[in-house]
């Protein structure tokens, strides 16, 4: 399953734009924008994002680049040892 990274548009002014615009390049992910996410407080105040529902936040739009990858992995391997724990079941 890919993994699903959603956008508000109202935060591209803290260059989230540019993440989404690489992510979108990325065959394994599957980006959305929205006109809004119901975040405004986060929205108003730094780049933002969520990643299969989780919000993830940074100061930079670089950095948050760099959390939703980091996101990702860490969401892909609690998936895995969850199967893992299931499949001993």
């Amino acid at each position: 399953m890919k993994p699903i990274v959603e956008f508000c548009a109202s935060n591209m002014h803290h260059g989230t734009d540019r993440v989404m615009k690489r992510l979108e390049r990325n065959p394994d992910y599957e980006v959305i924008e929205y006109g809004c996410l119901g975040n405004c407080g986060e929205c108003y105040l730094f780049p933002f994002a969520f990643v299969n529902g989780d919000i993830v936040a940074a100061e930079t739009a670089d950095e948050l680049y760099e959390k939703i990858e980091a996101a990702v992995r860490e969401q892909e391997a609690e998936r895995a040892a969850l199967d893992k724990l299931l499949d001993e079941l």
